[in-house]
């Protein structure tokens, strides 16, 4: 029986163009509707850009533009990516149109009439300079936590904690490095602690027949935070502010996090009146419906506490299931802007790169679990070439002339017994399977099989060896059945990539003869049937393209041999706006001639040893590791390094002994204030090995 199914993914912030990291999750939902289609499954696929909030409304006067000019202009950009990555939207929208407006005023003016809105004078931060109550991600600070300097208003990018802006130590405008202070404004809170009942009926599969709503350690983070308390969520924010207004509240707008995702609601309902699908059949609160929503990692607290209690609490259904992907890294490391990996997607599509190799490449690292994806540059060019052109496409190239020359085209109209059994028996296995991989998500897995198909197949040709039948006609008997059997093994396997490969399976079709197949189709061989001249399908990745797209991502930073070192003190300073400029570097090594110095110059360096107790990662930096030292006598040292490209796992780092200086003259910069610089030796970049000492050395010990 086809099932109805309503599908999104989490909406394209409208601040800037969509990179690769974006179009992981985008792939990932786009893969999963076509194989849906491709099921027999009635699937309509909606999407929007999220248009509202400060950082629009500030970006639009950086640029001297009105907020709806500047969302008009990345909303088309974003389009032509998703167009060009062959997306199958059935309807693309934004946040900042009539229906979300509607839809968004009906919800609240529900949930308050519901006695589910509460209204509360709270102190807000405000920046003096500014002249403006600044949003939770226009504050940064300590976090309240566990310490971790530079964390944003709501959450803690380090543990994971979610708190008040006011809760952060330390705090500072991001805008304009003032210390904000505190004002009274009245709010108003979505009182979600009501909700707790709601929730765990959901967890547990009471509205979706008994399955689960999202993968299991998904959900164990759900129910994590679910027992550790619920708390009402502030849903307004104050003028000036770019969104809609709230209803009863003058001066008052609904924060971004309210409208954005009533988003989904109102791309499909602009689809319904443009159809004639009736919306309630899909959102209404008996809908037999089902509602799947792809997100990242990042965003699972909301749409798992907030948004299902939200639709409940609006008489509304709640989604099926939340589908959730890992972030994106490049060559192991986390998107860089120095190192040409944090790459648009329109860099990419610009270098000459075929947009459907990055979606196999996905394809080939995705799982139902939420696990990051490493773009490894190197394994990209050597997995397309191999899997697609070396196995898949050469499957065609290597039997269709033979077809033509001696068949005119035309494959066998009888398979022998074995030969038909072996297809019979295989086709089964491989689309069944294929399809319940493709349902639970599983994509990875899918892509194994159809490749080990492709390997199969390939080394049946090969032991076979139709080039030597042609020669011999005697054999073209066997040379057809081998021929047909090829062929049809490419026509099966096309259709199981075609979720994937959508375009190039078209033009794989269009060379069979045969349009529109789906799953059940490919277990039916093709029998006394003429198939089309055979013209490449794919043309191997040329490395200049992966160069020319990392070249053109690159934004230089100065040298990128420069070390470093900074460590940092707590205070108000931190927050202040500075340039992340290095300082002098010190690298030891013999290739490069120096100056003479005398002893006593020398003697003017108060070098240390450090025993590392923590290391991590910089919030906002491409460059930089955050060091906590040991330093003995002198107390703890917490020391910024420019070495992460030599060491992208900072956690090994702990345990070991470095040397520092630790007289060199403080300087102020964009992290704190720096006082000392961790040696290293080599030439930048990856090539930098910090120094160590033996295991007897103790911290704080004068290097001589």
């Amino acid at each position: 029986m086809s099932r109805r199914l309503l599908v999104t993914h989490a909406l394209p912030y409208a601040n800037g163009p969509l990179h690769l990291g974006h179009m992981l999750g985008y792939i990932q939902t786009d893969i999963w509707v076509r194989a849906q289609r491709m099921m027999g499954n009635e699937v309509h696929f909606v999407a929007a850009d999220d248009a509202h909030g400060t950082p629009i409304m500030l970006a639009a006067e950086k640029a001297g533009m009105t907020p709806e000019a500047f969302i008009a202009g990345i909303r088309e950009g974003h389009e032509a990516d998703f167009a060009d990555f062959k997306f199958s939207f059935d309807h693309y929208h934004t946040t900042h149109s009539n229906e979300n407006r509607e839809l968004a005023s009906l919800i609240y003016t529900r949930l308050r009439d519901s006695g589910y809105i509460a209204k509360r004078s709270i102190k807000q931060l405000f920046d003096p300079e500014k002249q403006m109550f600044l949003p939770d991600r226009y504050i940064k600070g300590v976090c309240p936590n566990c310490g971790t300097p530079d964390q944003y208003g709501d959450n803690c990018e380090h543990c994971g904690a979610t708190y008040a802006p006011t809760d952060l130590i330390n705090p500072y405008s991001v805008m304009s490095g003032a210390t904000p202070v505190l004002r009274d404004s009245e709010h108003y809170f979505f009182e979600l602690s009501k909700f707790e009942g709601l929730l765990r009926d959901w967890f547990a599969g009471k509205f979706t027949h008994g399955k689960p709503v999202a993968n299991s350690g998904v959900a164990a983070k759900l129910r994590e935070w679910l027992d550790g308390g619920l708390k009402d969520w502030d849903i307004s924010r104050d003028a000036p502010y770019f969104g809609f207004p709230i209803p009863d509240a003058p001066g008052k707008f609904f924060y971004v996090w309210l409208d954005a995702p009533v988003g989904y609601l109102a791309s499909f309902k602009a689809l319904c009146d443009q159809t004639g699908l009736k919306f309630d059949d899909f959102l209404g609160p008996d809908s037999t419906a089902e509602m799947h929503h792809f997100i990242g990692k990042d965003i699972i607290n909301f749409h798992g506490l907030f948004w299902p209690a939200m639709l409940h609490g609006a008489n509304f259904r709640t989604p099926t299931a939340l589908h959730v992907n890992g972030y994106l890294t490049v060559n192991g490391a986390k998107m860089s802007k120095s190192r040409g990996t944090f790459i648009q997607a329109r860099t990419y599509l610009d270098a000459g790169l075929h947009p459907e190799f990055l979606r196999y490449y996905f394809a080939t690292m995705l799982s139902d679990a939420p696990v990051d994806v490493d773009l490894d540059l190197k394994a990209f060019e050597e997995r397309v070439n191999s899997h697609l052109i070396g196995k898949w496409v050469n499957i065609a190239s290597r039997t269709a002339g033979l077809l033509h020359k001696h068949f005119n085209g035309q494959l066998a109209a009888v398979l022998d017994p074995d030969t038909l059994a072996y297809y019979t028996r295989k086709s089964e296995e491989v689309v069944d399977s294929c399809v319940i991989l493709y349902e639970v998500g599983e994509f990875a897995a899918s892509m194994r099989l159809i490749m080990q198909l492709a390997d199969e197949i390939n080394a049946r040709i090969a032991q076979a060896a139709p080039w030597a039948l042609a020669k011999n006609e005697n054999q073209h008997q066997e040379l057809h059945q081998i021929c047909s059997l090829a062929i049809n093994v490419f026509r099966l396997l096309t259709v199981l990539l075609k979720p994937v490969l959508p375009a190039t399976a078209a033009a794989a079709e269009r060379f069979l003869g045969i349009a529109d197949q789906n799953f059940e189709d490919a277990k039916h061989p093709l029998l006394n049937h003429r198939i089309n001249a055979f013209e490449p399908l794919l043309t191997r990745i040329d490395p200049k393209h992966i160069e020319a797209m990392v070249e053109a991502s690159k934004e230089s930073l100065g040298s990128s041999g420069e070390t470093v070192v900074a460590p940092v003190k707590k205070s108000k300073e931190a927050g202040k706006s500075m340039s992340e400029k290095p300082g002098p570097a010190i690298s030891v090594s013999a290739s490069h001639a120096t100056a003479v110095i005398g002893i006593d110059d020398f003697a003017k360096l108060d070098l240390r040893i450090g025993k590392v107790t923590a290391c991590e990662f910089v919030d906002g930096s491409d460059k930089l590791l955050r060091f906590e030292l040991d330093a003995g006598p002198l107390g703890t040292r917490q020391i910024f390094s420019g070495i992460r490209a030599a060491y992208g796992e900072p956690e090994k780092l702990v345990g070991r002994n470095v040397v520092f200086i630790a007289n060199l003259a403080p300087r102020k910069m964009r992290f704190g204030l720096s006082e000392g610089m961790i040696l290293s030796a080599g030439d930048g970049g990856s090539d930098l090995f910090l120094l160590d000492a033996d295991s007897g050395v103790t911290a704080g010990a004068t290097v001589k």
